[in-house]
């Protein structure tokens, strides 16, 4: 059992250096992180009464 947990601490750390490493070298390799960019407006009644 302590080797399956072993394995699997090991697996998950090899995934998130893998996350990390495509998330600074993906822009290079043509991935578009940015968020669309659109102006949205929305009328705002306010009540002074």
């Amino acid at each position: 059992m302590g080797r399956l947990i072993k394995w699997l601490f090991i697996l998950a750390v090899v995934a998130a250096v893998a996350l990390v490493a495509y998330a600074y070298i993906g822009p290079w390799l043509g991935a578009d992180f940015s968020p669309n960019q659109e102006e949205i407006r929305q009328q705002v009644i306010l009540d002074a009464g």
